[in-house]
């Protein structure tokens, strides 16, 4: 069995990742199979809560090639499997300015598709700064030994 992990890149860089989670996510036959192929983005997506469940939006799925007129619809939402201590706690953290974004997308040992969410804060321009100058610090470093 292949194993497919999607990663969200922007995210570490967009946000202060505080808390993470693991939810399963109900996803259509045809999802699944496209899934499997590794044909998703998470990039664009983001969590939000409708009516006390966890729904995930804007995250894209490519239609399955062999897929039929069964075929699902790339950007539909998607209902996140968590359970119920853990929708309160991120409910209750959604009202004190954080966001629940979407970070890594993968088929667990069991053959289910895993959507790993965090519990975020928006970075400020600064603090994206600060971070490129680290990344660019530990290159030189890693650069600098490997000649030495």
């Amino acid at each position: 069995m292949n194993n497919i992990s999607i990663n969200n890149r922007k995210a570490s860089f967009e946000y202060l990742l505080i808390e993470k989670f693991t939810a399963g996510i109900q996803l259509t036959g045809t999802e699944i199979k496209s899934l499997r192929e590794g044909k998703a983005s998470i990039a664009e997506g983001y969590c939000l809560f409708i009516q006390g469940e966890l729904w995930v939006k804007n995250m894209h799925i490519a239609e399955y090639t062999k897929g039929s007129y069964n075929n699902h619809e790339p950007k539909r939402d998607r209902k996140l499997l968590l359970n119920k201590k853990e929708l309160v706690k991120l409910s209750r953290k959604l009202d004190k300015g954080l966001t629940v974004i979407p970070t890594v997308l993968f088929i667990n040992k069991s053959g289910y598709a895993k959507l790993e969410i965090a519990l975020a804060k928006g970075k400020k321009l600064y603090d994206k700064r600060e971070d490129i100058k680290k990344k660019e610090i530990k290159r030189e470093l890693d650069r600098s030994l490997k000649k030495g």
